[in-house]
């Protein structure tokens, strides 16, 4: 009797550690809730959290087994900066902070949130670098961060997230090479580099993304001939290139213009092969109207 007791009370004892531990967890995590909330200005949000409810209830916060797991603050008057405290997030899948006056550097601490699938920050004032670390986000699908005033090297480790579909890095102040690694998404469906100070020839390894629908590089300083490896890019349908410094657009002569929807080129002897109208049919990577997939779904 006295071991049954026993055995009664361990597993007791143990249930009441773990509900204490999810508690703690989801206290730190509160806690970086808050932290956001007051470096961006939250009592002056669209829509404000109210500290008196459950975390389930504040605006664009998703929790699943007492972890935060998404945030979607998209077009909500938040001003200020993104606090280094956002790394604590450790179960965080979805980071929607689009549209807003988000201004500062990227925290250090981003490339801590291991589960992220999607990061959106387009069309905020964020300044800087992109963290080099950034490569350490195997998980993530869609990285969109244009329209900021981001700058210094695309990095190398971008090319280790094999799962990427989108990466959109337009209208910034980016300098230097598109790194070969790009070459290695695979998955890649969406690359918008456009509006940046890009430099250098186009990498031929960018031949090897076959799922590529939209590839815009305009308004660049990029050089070199158009790779031959174009010819590969079966899916793409929309090409934009135009305003950059080519020597030769000979690598786009093996290319079928029947796929393409928009194909905006310097060389004026290639054209699509059927007309349209260029402001009707326009790319998501050089247009920054105000929408956002997260808020159709």
């Amino acid at each position: 009797m006295k071991s049954i007791f026993t055995l009664l009370f361990s597993i007791l004892v143990l249930f009441t550690a773990k509900a204490e531990d999810s508690e703690t967890i989801l206290s730190q995590e509160k806690k970086a809730l808050i932290d956001l909330f007051e470096s961006t200005n939250g009592v002056n949000w669209s829509n404000t959290w109210d500290f008196t409810s459950p975390i389930e209830q504040w605006n664009g916060v998703e929790v699943v087994d007492k972890h935060v797991v998404s945030i979607n603050l998209f077009n909500n008057n938040l001003n200020g900066t993104i606090p280094e405290s956002i790394g604590d997030l450790k179960y965080l899948t979805h980071l929607n902070l689009a549209f807003n006056s988000i201004t500062g550097v990227l925290p250090k601490d981003i490339v801590e949130l291991k589960n992220l699938k999607v990061l959106k920050l387009e069309m905020n004032r964020i300044k800087g670098a992109i963290p080099s670390g950034i490569g350490s986000l195997n998980d993530l699908e869609e990285l969109s961060l244009f329209n900021n005033f981001l700058s210094g090297p695309i990095p190398e480790g971008l090319g280790n997230i094999k799962g990427l579909k989108i990466l959109n890095l337009s209208s910034n102040n980016l300098k230097g090479t598109i790194p070969i690694s790009i070459g290695n998404l695979s998955k890649l469906e969406i690359l918008g580099l456009f509006e940046n100070s890009l430099e250098g020839a186009i990498p031929q390894e960018m031949g090897k993304l076959t799922k590529l629908k939209e590839l815009v590089l305009a308004n660049n300083q990029l050089g070199g001939d158009i790779p031959t490896e174009f010819g590969q890019l079966a899916s793409l349908k929309i090409l934009q290139i135009q305003n950059n410094r080519f020597k030769s657009f000979k690598g786009l002569q093996s290319i079928d213009t029947r796929q393409f929807l928009v194909f905006d080129t310097d060389d004026k002897s290639l054209q699509p092969y059927k007309e349209f109208d260029l402001e009707r049919v326009r790319t998501r990577m050089a247009d920054t109207k105000f929408e956002d997939d997260d808020n159709n779904e």
